[in-house]
């Protein structure tokens, strides 16, 4: 009998293991990030620079994305992120050790750029592997749960990451708060290390590197639904988001310190975990298509509304508001992308995913960077807001199937790879 239990799959001891070190690891993540921001502005007072901070991750994650996902399909994918983890406490580390020890403001600022890169690369291996990973462990009939799970204890790590990072980095200054996030990353690798993944690599062909990716490659392209779910993500991201840029509005608008920026970064966490909650319990099925474009056509609108005010508790509100709806797109988004995608390509296919994410969220951070440059900082978020809007109205005319989406389909047709 199917349990049908909101926490059916968080009665999976390995699921359990695997979820509690994304916890860990993504804490450790915002924590780094939040400092990363708030350190580079202060030694550059320069948008361009925090947005050239996303292009150097973005750029190494991004060049091997393809590759890992080819790796994530044929190698065992624990021990994938288990070296990832590994590569990441060595760069926070490093963080850690540079801030402490460096004074000249403009070479700091260049070994963060040469860090973070480093670190790109290891998180371009580990999206693909982790992805699978959760495949590996949960039952077909549980994947909207995990996803809804999973996406509730990421937005619980980000809404704790920035708001513990803005405590750490006001008392403890950089070099402390990457210490502590270099700690909670050897955590997670520690209950990485408790999962027992049953991963199954099939041998029915043996194809080359290229054939391989090429084989994803065209699995995505050939799909409407995924494709236009990853393109909307990667285009809305790109134009819509402002994370970027919250160390301005904190510090020239709110006239606040790195306190308030970890609470304005944990607002849309707190939103989108509420959500995610929500719908562990409530799944969505009916009419997810639809849901789906509303939930991003809201986000635009709430990220217009936060470009014209000037009020830091509206602000608050409209970054968690936010935050929910891009909960509902992540949770849907997810789901999908399990349900659609066959075990054996899920690494190619998250690879892929992870290029679209890479694309929208660290070269958005450079997109909005170089946005403020030109247009000024409230412009270039009210016009990234709008085109976000156009954005939507695009996809709900070019992917009818998309847009009529129903969730029970999904669960009523295995997905199968294009050679079965």
């Amino acid at each position: 009998m199917t349990d049908s239990s909101p926490y059916a799959s968080l009665k999976i001891a390995d699921f359990r293991a695997l979820l509690a070190g994304r916890l860990l690891g993504t804490i450790a993540l915002q924590i780094q990030s939040m400092a990363v921001g708030w350190q580079v502005y202060a030694l550059t007072k320069d948008p361009l620079a925090l947005g050239l901070v996303g292009l150097s991750e973005a750029l190494p994650s991004i060049g091997v994305a393809l590759y890992a996902g080819h790796v994530a399909d044929r190698v065992d994918r624990r021990k994938i992120a288990l070296w990832c983890l590994f590569t990441l406490v060595l760069c926070v580390g490093a963080l850690s050790g540079c801030s402490a020890a460096i004074k000249d403001n403009s070479l700091l600022a260049g070994l963060i750029y040469l860090i973070i890169a480093l670190s790109g690369f290891a998180r371009g291996f580990y999206g693909p592997a982790v992805f699978g990973l959760t495949g590996d462990i949960v039952p077909r009939e549980h994947y909207a749960n995990a996803a809804a799970w999973g996406s509730a204890a990421w937005q619980a790590s980000a809404v704790a990451g920035p708001i513990v990072g803005g405590i750490l980095f006001l008392w403890l200054a950089a070099p402390a708060t990457y210490l502590v996030s270099t700690l909670l990353l050897f955590g997670a690798f520690l209950l990485f290390l408790r999962v027992k993944a049953r991963m199954k690599v099939e041998e029915k062909k043996e194809a080359s590197v290229v054939e391989n990716i090429k084989e994803g490659l065209q699995f995505v392209f050939s799909n409407q639904i995924i494709l236009a779910a990853m393109a909307m993500d990667l285009f809305a991201v790109l134009f819509g988001g402002a994370v970027a840029l919250l160390p301005i509005f904190t510090d020239e608008i709110f006239h606040m310190g790195p306190q308030a920026l970890g609470i304005l970064r944990a607002a849309p966490s707190v939103g989108a975990l509420l959500v995610a909650a929500y719908l562990a319990h409530k799944p969505i099925t009916k009419d997810a298509g639809y849901i789906f474009l509303y939930s991003v056509a809201g986000f635009g609108l709430c990220m217009i509304g936060f470009g014209l005010t000037q009020n830091f508790y509206i602000a608050l509100v409209l970054l968690a508001v936010s935050g929910m709806l891009d909960g509902i797109s992540v949770y849907l988004r997810g789901t999908i992308y399990q349900l659609l995608t066959p075990d054996d390509m899920k690494g190619r296919v998250s690879a892929v995913n992870n290029i679209f994410i890479g694309s929208s969220n660290e070269i958005g951070e450079f997109e909005s960077g170089v946005a403020a440059k030109l247009l000024g900082l409230v412009r270039s978020v009210v016009v990234g807001g709008s085109l976000t809007l156009l954005v939507v109205i695009i996809t709900a005319i070019k992917a009818p199937k998309l847009r009529k989406l129903d969730m029970r389909t999904l669960y009523r047709e295995p997905a199968k790879s294009p050679t079965v």
